[in-house]
């Protein structure tokens, strides 16, 4: 296939114009409402301004959209997460001349302690609990919470024993070892467990960013631990802050390693390729510790020491990271395959992706290009930009749009997204980057790109699913992690 051609027609920004027209034109006036239904679509009651022919005319001539609004007007209604807001014209013009975007809670705060169950429950259970786990995991999880309170009781009492095994005094011994135990090993450590945990499907998401983020964490813990030497009176917070860096990279790496042999386990034989995975990992462990022990007889310096295995660490970690090849489109490879299609018309293979998949883009960032499933506010602060472009997508179940003052692409979705939708508001939306990159002029009005990133969309964007399967890509819209916000339908009155 021919690299996709990016034409920018002289009159895109008439035929935008002209399609907000016959629209409105075509449109009565409803009461407005706030009650939320799924039978239609609609973004809101019309503008006054486009409702009637002498302002339909303004229009045409490409005047300002907002010159007689006199009142506020719905634009559309937004849910997240259960909360509705009503985003509306405001009447007040800002410091431009031009009318704002002003969000409205349709409900009353939610009571505190609503809040707080919902705090705990981001840290006891997953995402879509109880639909999205089996029935069994309840009680799985509650005898290992008891048999970890059990392990927990039993490591302080075998800590005071060999404290008393030295000659520590019987009467400090329980409290030594209760200090030891929560303070230094198990409190610090277990706390950063427990919130980095929280972190959820981030771990499926971005798994080999996070692994390799993680051997960076634990890089830093162990530069921690061998700072306290140069600061013995820090020693206790140090070792403190050193176990909690720590036990977050192992909570890290052990969420990912699964999915990593999993990738490999083409027999449905991922118990052999992990016990195997896990022994080369130990052999390899003791045979290090062997080399460093017959080093420090030689007594080198510390701080060489541990720059050189840091480094080869760190490359070693980098390497092994690169070298998995997993078949599931996140967002990186989702860029890459998609910027690959623009470029040359063909989606890179599960190696190729891999390879060129970025790894130092940890899902917590948030410079990104791209804002798949983000809120109303964030993608419109005029009215008039939402007024012109929404035309374009009557019969989409997303928006698509730039904010220049933002420099990114948003996609919004509307409440009927299906997967195959969320799917499409990706690829447009970075057809539409590319058609923005393209332009060396960023402060140009970007409606013609608009319109050329539909007409690539129409055509390309099934011809793209179907290379992508062809070279055993499996896409999903729950890797690429889209936010939560959703337009709302509105019932005609």
């Amino acid at each position: 296939m021919a690299p996709i051609p990016f034409k920018q027609g002289a009159n895109s920004s008439a035929l935008v114009r002209e399609a907000v027209t016959r629209a409105t034109l075509a449109t009565s006036a409803p009461p407005a409402t706030d009650q939320i239904h799924g039978a239609e679509v609609r973004f809101g009651p019309p503008v006054k301004i486009l409702a009637g022919d002498s302002t339909s005319a303004k229009v045409e001539k490409g005047l300002d959209l907002d010159l007689d609004l006199n009142l506020a007007s719905v634009l559309c209604f937004e849910e997240v997460e259960g909360r509705k807001w009503r985003y509306v014209i405001d009447s007040d013009k800002n410091v431009r001349g031009a009318r704002s975007v002003k969000a409205v809670a349709m409900q009353n705060p939610a009571p505190p302690i609503e809040d707080v169950v919902s705090f705990i429950r981001s840290f006891v259970v997953p995402e879509g609990f109880p639909d999205s786990v089996t029935p069994s995991f309840v009680p799985y999880m509650s005898w290992r919470a008891l048999k970890h309170f059990f392990g927990g009781a039993m490591g302080v009492i075998t800590t005071q024993t060999l404290l008393r095994s030295v000659g520590v005094c019987q009467n400090r011994a329980a409290s030594g070892a209760v200090a030891i135990n929560w303070i230094l090993k198990d409190g610090a450590g277990r706390l950063g467990k427990m919130i980095f945990a929280r972190q959820g499907r981030k771990f499926d998401y971005d798994l080999k960013q996070l692994r390799f983020s993680a051997d960076l964490l634990l890089e830093l813990g162990a530069g921690i631990e061998l700072a306290t030497a140069a600061a013995p009176q820090l020693f206790l917070p140090m070792a403190c802050l050193a176990n909690v860096i720590k036990n977050v990279a192992v909570v890290t790496s052990t969420s990912t390693r699964t999915p990593i042999y999993k990738s490999y386990a083409r027999a449905e034989n991922i118990g052999d390729v992990t016990a195997k995975g896990e022994c080369v990992g130990n052999l390899a462990d003791l045979m290090g510790t062997g080399m460093s022990i017959m080093i420090s007889k030689h007594n080198p310096s510390i701080a060489a020491s541990f720059a050189i295995f840091s480094f080869g660490y760190l490359f070693s970690s980098y390497k092994e990271v690169k070298n998995v090849v997993l078949n599931t489109l996140n967002r990186a490879r989702f860029t890459v395959a998609v910027d690959s299609f623009i470029r040359t018309g063909y989606v890179p293979s599960l190696k190729e992706g891999n390879v060129k998949e970025n790894i130092f883009s940890p899902p917590w960032e948030r410079h990104t290009s791209v804002v798949l499933g983000s809120r109303f506010g964030d993608a419109f602060q005029e009215p008039s930009s939402f007024l012109h472009i929404k035309p374009l997508f009557d019969s989409e179940r997303y928006m698509v749009t730039y904010n220049q003052s933002k420099d990114k692409i948003y996609a919004l979705l509307k409440d009927q997204a299906k997967s195959d939708d969320i799917l499409k508001a990706a690829f447009h939306a970075h057809v539409l980057l590319h058609f923005i990159n393209s332009t060396k002029q960023r402060s140009m009005d970007f409606t013609a790109q608009l319109v050329e990133s539909c007409k690539v969309v129409s055509s390309s964007y099934v011809d793209f699913k179907s290379k992508a399967h062809e070279q055993g890509w499996i896409i999903s819209d729950a890797l690429l992690n889209p936010g939560r916000a959703r337009f709302c339908a509105l019932k005609e009155q």
